[in-house]
């Protein structure tokens, strides 16, 4: 069996860390920690997020998992995909073009706060660095995260999905 490909997008650099926008580069940080088997690889670009298919070019759909944050789910809240649009997320975008195909697994990573930031204030948002609320809320989800992760790497993506798109 070919290993999968769990691609974290976020943008490189310290003053992003911590960020809305880098919530799926945390997540497969923390995988990558966690992980002690052989049938994934870890991929962080070192790209800025709208260039992150340079990171993936090659890479064939069927064994990716992206790993992303996502505006239209609140925060602490998470969801499997599959075959799905960018959603205009312009780093999903950007993995789409270059793979070719949109048949492949995300997890989104829900970073909306109860009021969603307008458009001219949402590029400040995402780059914010995380309150301690916020941290906090990430940190919860991301054990469900990383679980959901190992049935998707061990039993396929519509088996996590049927396990954890219930919350």
């Amino acid at each position: 069996m070919a290993a999968y490909y769990i691609v974290g997008l976020g943008n490189p650099g310290p003053e992003y860390d911590n960020s809305p926008h880098n919530a799926g580069k945390l997540m497969a940080e923390l995988f990558l920690k966690k992980y002690t088997g052989n049938k994934a690889k870890i991929i962080l670009p070192a790209v800025f997020m709208n260039q992150s298919g340079k990171a993936v070019k090659g890479i064939p759909a069927k064994w990716l998992i992206l790993l992303h944050d996502d505006i239209d789910l609140p925060l602490g809240k998470f969801k499997i995909v599959f075959n799905r649009g960018s959603g205009g997320h312009k780093g999903v975008e950007s993995v789409i073009r270059a793979v070719g195909s949109e048949k492949f697994v995300r997890v989104r990573i829900g970073i909306s706060p109860r009021k969603k930031p307008s458009h001219a204030q949402l590029m400040k948002f995402l780059t914010h660095k995380f309150k301690p609320s916020e941290s906090t809320a990430i940190k919860k989800i991301s054990k469900k995260i990383l679980e959901a992760l190992e049935v998707i790497i061990t039993e396929g993506h519509e088996k996590a999905m049927s396990l954890y798109n219930k919350n």
